[in-house]
């Protein structure tokens, strides 16, 4: 058995982030907390958007770096997540809104052994040390 992850991928989000890749070239998500569209992940050329010590590092999904506020991942630690995107435009920065479209995540709970074979997250802040 493979090691599991913590976010993977549908289809039409693949499909979405080849074509936002093509304009805007790497990108990075970030999911945080709070209601409405603030609960939805959202798309940003890679560092627009400044993680740091609030923040936590999920992994890759798709090449991209997706982050999530520290106190959101406390709610979903048990959580698989799914990057996918429905028809509507949203009203956040969120790069895909102008196409008429938007980014959100389909979850389901982790089996005992998947969570339990999961790598820790690490800080926004540790992800940055890292990358330098």
């Amino acid at each position: 058995m493979s090691k599991p992850t913590r976010v993977s991928i549908s289809d039409q989000a693949i499909e979405v982030i080849d074509e936002l890749r093509d304009r805007f070239g790497e990108l990075m998500f970030h999911q945080s907390g709070g209601c409405c569209d603030g609960s939805s992940p959202m798309c940003f050329e890679k560092g627009d958007f400044k993680v740091g010590g609030g923040d936590v590092w999920m992994g890759e999904v798709y090449g991209c770096d997706f982050f999530m506020s520290k106190d959101q991942f406390e709610y979903w630690k048990h959580t698989h997540l799914t990057l996918d995107v429905t028809p509507g435009r949203g009203s956040s920065f969120s790069l895909e809104i102008p196409m008429g479209i938007r980014f959100i995540i389909r979850s389901r709970l982790f089996t005992t052994d998947e969570y339990e074979a999961l790598e820790p997250v690490i800080t926004g802040e540790e992800y940055l040390d890292f990358e330098k």
